[in-house]
């Protein structure tokens, strides 16, 4: 899309002064729903600022030096830039803004700015990569950006790939942790320890082991044999971030050291590190995992010694419970951390596995001129939880309110479907971001039944992603929201007549992008977040907000894959990318204006189950039940 000169400018106005501004005006307005404590300090939060500006202005100047072009994304650069700053971070521009959004919040001592503002731009800046830049970058120059991590090979690893893993794994692991540190134990924390654990006595020399995991962790690097190695140590540490520190926010486990007085140095070298820790971020343990991932890289240099460098590992992890850091608990999650991520690519093959059976399995059954197809079962169930949990979390006496809200989510997916998406081979087709209009018009009309348009939206948020990850799998049936072309370890093959796949692309037994299980994997982050919301008794807005915005940047990178033809592109973003980010905008202003009501405490009548489970039937019929004889509208569903 070309930009005329005063386009340009406006462009550049646009994300240079109005987005830092309304950043700011996000941060003060949030200032009385973020309860973390804020971290406050000039000396630390100057410097990070500066750090942040210093490689947003660098991405700038070197895109206009050796670019030829300026950084915007309505009017890229003609050249592909890979010198300068570019040579070490393939992104500077997106690295550096995050770092100088927390760098400020921190010299300001916003806690909103530091705790909701910064990661939502992060999370952005990462969205907008994976799910544009990365896309656009591929089309126009033929490669992606360089991979940060080492490369895989028998080679030895160079310099620069000992201080990428440095850089790119061990450094955002510890800022993530110390920042998770930062902000203290939950309110609603829960010790760990089991009965007999509390009598344990604390054995000062065992700290030696306790303490040598940051040293031969920080040593791993410099020590893999080969590039493959430093690899697999950087992917599976990146893994196990995904899988931990999720953990670490979701679940309310603390560490509370037991006590004891030291008698020797080791001793008061434990006492010391209580001293600078904290009992958050304990489960699963951070030692077990580094300690494991470790331990394979010496395992690897010295093969010979492999029993004792794995044995080193079981001690360190022995010595997490005899120095009195950690409960069972958190080892065991250490451990199972560790196995998830090593077995990461396998769990992924079976996942593939299972979501091209599913993709595959349509059935259908004719009774007179009404057919019921396979399919609907899965929105039916999705339903039923979606508004059990919805009832459970609101409370008695605001079903009708509830359940007046899902029925316009389903008259508005219908609607948005026919009119934005309509089609003559789609008579009743149903759109997302329709049924997510359709529910929040239907929860403003909450306070006809007595109950308040916050407490609607918040429980929706709750219930939410259940329904949509179930809906996913009809998804898969239908053929609807199918990926583009994927390599062959990663896509699906859509092979049966009735899939949308193979009546309406030329794709039929080409492996895809299986889109609808990233958004089932991605739901599920965001249920975790929301839930864990509600659970600390957030504001009603913010769980509102957070669900707005976290759908949201994640629709928007699933965008990208899917390979649907039937879907318009508008200045270079299809439809439902536009959708997202309105989706976004709308969850950060929500967050502005919804006050400071808190979310209850949840509580499940079984009664309040019946009309979920009604409404889920109903749902069932109208996603899985047609009339394929008809050519009225809403009659077919194929």
């Amino acid at each position: 899309m070309a930009l005329s000169r005063s386009g340009k400018f406006l462009y550049g106005v646009a994300f240079t002064v109005l987005l830092p501004v309304a950043l700011a005006a996000w941060a003060a307005s949030t200032a009385g729903i973020v309860h973390i404590p804020a971290a406050a300090s000039l000396p630390w939060g100057l410097p990070i600022a500066a750090a942040g500006a210093a490689l947003v202005i660098l991405g700038m100047a070197h895109i206009r030096i050796y670019g030829g072009g300026l950084p915007m994304n309505a009017c890229p650069p003609p050249r592909y830039v890979s010198q300068g700053i570019y040579r070490l971070l393939p992104h500077p521009i997106y690295t550096g803004f995050p770092i100088l959004c927390a760098g400020v919040s921190v010299a300001a001592g916003s806690a909103s700015g530091l705790w909701l503002v910064s990661p939502i731009v992060a999370l952005g800046c990462a969205a907008l990569v994976l799910g544009y830049e990365r896309h656009d970058l591929q089309k126009r120059f033929g490669r992606a950006p360089r991979n940060l991590l080492p490369e895989a090979g028998e080679a030895a690893p160079a310099v620069s790939d000992v201080l990428a893993c440095y850089a790119f794994v061990l450094l955002p692991w510890l800022v993530l942790y110390e920042a998770i540190i930062a902000m203290g134990p939950p309110p609603d924390a829960i010790a760990a320890l089991l009965p007999f654990e509390r009598r344990l006595p604390v054995i000062e020399w065992s700290e030696a082991f306790y303490a040598s995991a940051y040293v031969l962790t920080a040593l791993a690097p410099f020590f893999a044999r080969t590039r493959g190695d430093l690899r697999a140590f950087s992917v599976r540490g990146l893994g196990a971030m995904v899988v931990a520190f999720p953990l670490y926010l979701a679940v309310p486990l603390t560490a509370p050291p037991r006590p004891f007085t030291p008698h020797t140095a080791l001793g008061r070298l434990l006492s010391w590190e209580r001293a600078v820790d904290s009992p958050a971020a304990a489960f699963p343990s951070f030692h077990v995992i580094w300690a494991v991932l470790a331990a394979e890289v010496f395992a690897r240099r010295w093969p010979r010694l492999a029993w004792a460098w794995r044995g080193w590992a079981l001690l360190v992890a022995a010595s997490c419970v005899t120095t009195g850091q950690h409960p069972l608990a958190d080892v065991l999650g250490g451990f199972a951390t560790v196995g998830l991520v090593v077995k990461g690519p396998a769990l992924w093959q079976v996942m593939r596995a299972q979501a091209e059976r599913i993709a595959n399995s349509w059935k259908e059954w004719r009774v007179g001129p009404v057919r019921v197809i396979n399919h609907g079962f899965y929105p039916g169930v999705g339903a039923f939880i979606a508004l059990g949990i919805a009832g459970a979390v609101a409370g008695p006496g605001n079903q009708p309110a509830i359940l007046f809200a899902a029925a316009a989510a389903v008259v508005g997916a219908a609607l948005w479907a026919q009119y934005i998406e309509g089609s003559p081979q789609l008579l009743r087709p149903f759109g997302f971001y329709g049924g997510l209009l359709g529910g929040t018009l239907g929860a403003l009309a909450a306070p006809l039944f007595g109950t308040s348009p916050w407490l609607v939206l918040a429980a929706f948020a709750c219930g939410g992603p259940w329904a949509q990850a179930m809906g996913r799998l009809r998804c898969l049936v239908q053929g609807c929201c199918h990926g583009s072309p994927a390599p062959e370890s990663i896509g699906i093959r859509y092979l049966h007549p009735r899939s949308r796949v193979c009546r309406m692309t030329a794709w039929t037994g080409a492996p895809l992008h299986p889109t609808p299980v990233y958004s089932i994997l991605w739901n599920g982050v965001v249920a975790l977040a929301v839930t864990r919301l509600w659970f600390l008794h957030a504001p009603l807005c913010l769980i509102a907000g957070m669900y707005f915005i976290l759908t949201g940047l994640g629709r928007f990178v699933e965008e990208a894959w899917r390979g649907e033809p039937q879907t318009p592109v508008f200045a270079g973003l299809r439809l439902y990318q536009w959708a997202a980010v309105a989706s976004v905008f709308t969850g950060a202003l929500m967050t502005c204006v919804g006050g400071n009501a808190a979310a209850p405490a949840p509580r499940l009548e079984w009664i309040a189950l019946v009309p979920a489970a009604l409404f889920g039937a109903a749902v069932w019929c109208a996603m899985g039940v047609d009339f394929p004889n008809s050519n009225r509208r809403f009659s077919r569903l194929v």
